[in-house]
């Protein structure tokens, strides 16, 4: 049985930073890689424990620099920042697409918050 989240494309554009999923409920989002790198599932920014996510700032010029399939349920993507840790599930990069607006301006708002800029 295949799930609806899982996707069924996957391309990285490296030239526009960006990583395309469709997913096999027609879903299909192109997500930046300086979104995916700033909302990394790993403890290093969401937070030991999810407690607090840790901001992160000047990531606007990351790119992806590898993807490895981790099962059949999540892939690792390797950012050319040296980032290699989290696990994005299909799940949770369903959300990131599906929330993409609100997740967006929230770490806008929390950059701000922080008396920080987003670096273009």
């Amino acid at each position: 049985m295949t799930s609806s989240r899982h996707p069924t494309e996957l391309v990285l554009h490296r030239d526009r930073r960006l990583l395309e999923i469709t997913f096999a409920d027609g879903a299909r989002f192109e997500l930046p890689c300086e979104y995916l790198r700033v909302y990394s599932p790993s403890s290093e920014v969401a937070g030991y424990h999810r407690k607090r996510p840790v901001l992160q700032v000047g990531k606007a010029g990351v790119n992806i620099s590898d993807i490895v399939q981790v099962g059949h349920y999540a892939v690792k993507l390797c950012f050319d920042d040296g980032h290699t840790s989290g696990l994005y599930t299909w799940d949770y990069l369903y959300d990131l697409g599906a929330n993409y607006a609100r997740r967006w301006a929230d770490y806008l708002a929390r950059l701000e918050q922080a008396g920080q800029r987003r670096q273009t």
